[in-house]
């Protein structure tokens, strides 16, 4: 699994309720471990799913997720792409506009 800085409201949260985030944390790390995809293909999915939730903190810490793990700005950017008929192209935009803060 791909490490890297959390988001100050992630920390603030980590030190209000370490135990909720340790319960999260782990719940992470079971559903990684129970198949067989990779960790890039993982990332790919849950970066779709942040997209089609239309949360841009969701899909900026995806993208630097994807980037840490060696996946590269071209397959993040097919990867959004690719939902326009299941999300529609307004909220595709608004992901590659997301996107596009930590890629550039």
């Amino acid at each position: 699994m791909a490490e890297t800085k959390k988001p100050r409201h992630y920390e603030k949260m980590r030190s209000m309720f370490p135990e909720y985030i340790d319960a999260a944390e782990a719940l992470g790390k079971a559903a990684w471990e129970a198949g067989p995809l990779d960790g890039r293909s993982i990332l790919l999915v849950q970066l779709g799913a942040a997209a089609a939730a239309r949360s841009e903190g969701s899909v900026r810490s995806h993208v630097r997720r994807a980037l840490a793990e060696g996946v590269s700005a071209d397959e993040i950017r097919h990867a959004i792409i690719v939902l326009t008929s299941t999300i529609g192209f307004p909220q595709v935009a608004a992901a590659l506009a997301w996107a596009e803060k930590d890629l550039s």
